[in-house]
């Protein structure tokens, strides 16, 4: 469920987990008023629970297997993770959003900051944005207003908890505030992790009116400039900077669990030349290039039954780069000289990951002598890019990639691409 958070001036969108669950019932009616969860990557645990599976007691982060007993008793609908079409049905919500503000910000696929500077009645205009996704996407969502980010987003959390609200709950009212933040628990606050909660409860904070209330000396002592700014945010001072222009990003990983154990070196290749494949094209998609590389896989750490390995290896490209030849070439150097020396058919590996850093954009590279000799590279990286796009991801790809691909995901329960594949689009009888 996709759960907006307006600020005074400006207007902050919080989606949280059960947004998964919304898009999933947009095509399929039968999910109305039943329980649902949608599993983690490799069909793992549940990250996102209707209400109604939360009312089952459904936990975040329930492993399905230990939960099989409940999902059979209860009838309690069970989807893998479809990210292609949560990404698509948050990006038809922010151009609802669009229409309605001239600034968007989007922090994440389930988050974005929006500009409400000279709305006169924000309640009315928070009412009409919900109705207008409602209809155009299909999705519910719930709007809280107040000063600052973080008090937008315990406004959300307010609304979200108190079905008197409707859906929209204004915050710019300092006596509503005095009344609510005694209500809410500090460690619901934004920003307020485990630690910092136990050190708060450890001298007697325990609501977030307490923790407003906190004077800020003790507040950068305990937690440093962070929890001073939080305090400060909670006060009605805004501290968390409004941004409409995504920061360049400073890195990027690409890692997955594997649906079946890597027993040998070929194996594991084939998922980290995917991996390496995935990062050149979001790289490319960036307009950025890489000067650092590294390749990381281990095993099941939860299994100390097992043998245990852990293997990573970096390695510097000395020509900075997004060509996906360049990549895969780095990241075998890497995974072979991470690889086990003795004793490596014992070990079966559950994950494999590339990460990337020191991203520049491809115009800033530094050039080496050569540069020149590749220049045919980003017209070929073009045309692959191309390629895949107009007829399908992996319509080309590497040969070191495999074709069988055992190392890939568990998706047993995989609902279709709706809105971004033809072959999946839904038919009325």
């Amino acid at each position: 469920m996709i759960r907006p958070i307006a600020i005074s001036d400006s207007a902050n969108f919080y989606v949280n987990a059960n947004f998964y669950v919304s898009a999933e019932r947009i095509f399929d009616p039968t999910l109305k008023n039943v329980p649902v969860i949608v599993l983690s990557n490799n069909d793992g645990c549940a990250v996102a629970r209707s209400d109604e599976a939360k009312a089952l007691g459904i936990k975040m982060g329930e492993p399905l297997h230990l939960i099989r007993n409940k999902v059979e008793a209860h009838g309690i609908r069970v989807f893998s993770s479809n990210y292609t079409l949560y990404g698509d049905i948050s990006r038809r919500v922010v151009e609802v959003y669009e229409d309605y503000s001239p600034t968007v910000e989007i922090y994440s696929i389930d988050e974005c900051f929006l500009d409400f500077t000279g709305f006169r009645d924000r309640t009315a205009h928070a009412k009409s944005l919900r109705r207008e996704v409602l209809r155009r996407i299909g999705v519910p969502v719930r709007v809280g207003i107040a000063p600052t980010k973080t008090l937008a987003k315990c406004a959300n959390d307010i609304a979200k908890k108190n079905p008197i609200f409707a859906g929209v709950l204004d915050m710019m009212d300092e006596s509503l505030a005095n009344w609510l933040l005694p209500l809410v628990p500090v460690g619901d606050i934004w920003g307020i992790g485990r630690k910092t909660q136990a050190k708060l409860e450890g001298i007697g904070i325990g609501t977030a009116a307490e923790l407003r209330d906190m004077p800020l000396r003790q507040a950068r002592a305990l937690g440093t400039v962070v929890l001073e700014r939080t305090v400060l945010e909670l006060q009605g001072e805004p501290c968390i900077a409004f941004d409409d222009v995504e920061p360049q990003r400073k890195g990027m990983a690409v890692t997955r669990s594997s649906g079946k154990p890597m027993k040998d070196f070929d194996t594991l290749f084939q998922a980290i030349t995917a991996h390496a494949t995935r990062a050149a094209e979001k790289l490319r998609q960036h307009g950025l290039v890489a000067g650092n590389l590294t390749v990381f896989f281990h095993t099941n750490r939860h299994r100390q039954d097992r043998p245990q390995y852990a293997g990573s290896k970096s390695t510097r490209l000395t020509r900075m780069s997004s060509d996906t030849f360049d990549l895969v070439g780095a990241a075998k150097r890497c995974a072979l000289a991470a690889w086990p020396k003795i004793g490596a058919e014992s070990y079966g590996f559950t994950k494999a990951g590339i990460m990337l850093d020191d991203l520049l954009p491809y115009d800033e590279r530094p050039l080496t002598l050569f540069d020149m000799q590749r220049d045919q590279s980003p017209t070929l990286m073009q045309a692959l890019d191309e390629v895949n796009g107009r007829f399908g991801k992996k319509t080309i790809v590497l040969a070191s990639e495999g074709m069988k691909r055992s190392w890939q995901l568990r998706s047993d329960h995989h609902s279709p691409r709706y809105t971004t594949r033809l072959s999946d689009l839904p038919v009325v009888r």
